[in-house]
């Protein structure tokens, strides 16, 4: 038999990065889709900032746990925020986004895993046929739609009107992210204590954007859990959308905000911050 190679500096950087954004993601959706999945079946939460503050503090736990073994990004935009901003090469990004998906996916399973009986006794209850249009009302718990079917009927949501809130939300988390952990910025908090903020500005972004589209603001997040109630019997009413919209709006729209948040940041706002360290703001 022969022997195998010696992994290389590349090999384990691969895969502590992989397992780091593996972890962080299923730890972020696991509480973020665990807190939908209890308000939809026992009404465990009350109103929006409840659930919100769970992706926040979701968020906060998954990047403590992780940042040590990734950069814990745990969000495709993010990671191709970091490119564009020349923070991370574009050969990690397959490592990252397989990562983030298989995460959530997982994340995903677990959930249904635990709470699949009370899902079947939720739809008996309900009259829900999984599968059918109806079953939307439990396919929420995993991939996300436009207009929320949880605002009631005053949501009115356009597909562009979908695609900017996605886009729009996604700019703003990936801009604080920037703010929050960039060393020019002489007014980010301590390194500490940056996930914390971070987590905050996830459960701001949510309260103001989820009304609209369940406020997704990450490709993984989406495309992982939403595959999964594909495979779990919702079928077709887990990509509903004939206009790829879940593509379009859940995709590329956060791709698109956090690209261009990034760009802003790096191109203009950084140039200024460091321009500004030069001198007092009393001079």
């Amino acid at each position: 038999m022969g022997r195998s190679l010696p992994l290389t500096g590349d090999d384990m950087r691969d895969s502590h990065e992989f397992f780091g954004e593996l972890i962080g993601t299923f730890l972020l959706v696991f509480f973020g889709c665990g807190s939908v999945a209890v308000t939809v079946l026992f009404s465990a939460h009350t109103g929006l900032f409840q659930v919100a503050a769970i992706w926040g503090l979701g968020a906060t736990m998954a990047i403590y746990a992780t940042r040590h073994l990734s950069c814990a990004h745990l969000n495709p935009a993010v990671s191709v925020a970091m490119v564009l901003g020349r923070r991370m090469t574009v050969r990690r990004l397959p490592v990252y986004f397989s990562a983030q998906l298989v995460g959530a996916f997982l994340a995903s399973s677990v959930l249904y895993s635990l709470f699949s009986s009370s899902i079947t006794a939720y739809e008996d209850v309900h009259g829900i046929v999984r599968g059918t249009p109806d079953s939307i009302k439990t396919a929420l718990m995993f991939g996300e739609y436009y207009p929320n079917p949880g605002a009631g009927s005053v949501a009115a949501v356009s597909y562009w009107n979908a695609f900017a809130a996605e886009a729009v939300g996604t700019f703003l988390l990936v801009f604080m992210i920037f703010a929050l952990t960039e060393g020019c910025n002489v007014g980010r908090p301590d390194d500490r204590l940056a996930p914390l903020f971070i987590g905050i500005s996830v459960a701001a972004i949510i309260c103001v954007i989820a009304p609209l589209t369940q406020a997704g603001l990450n490709p993984a997040r989406d495309l992982g859990p939403r595959l999964f109630a594909w495979l779990a019997g919702w079928g077709d009413v887990a990509f509903p959308d004939d206009r790829y919209g879940f593509i379009v709006i859940y995709v590329l729209a956060p791709l698109l905000g956090g690209s261009v948040a990034s760009l802003l940041f790096v191109r203009l706002l950084e140039p200024m911050m460091a321009g500004k360290n030069n001198y007092s703001c009393c001079d």
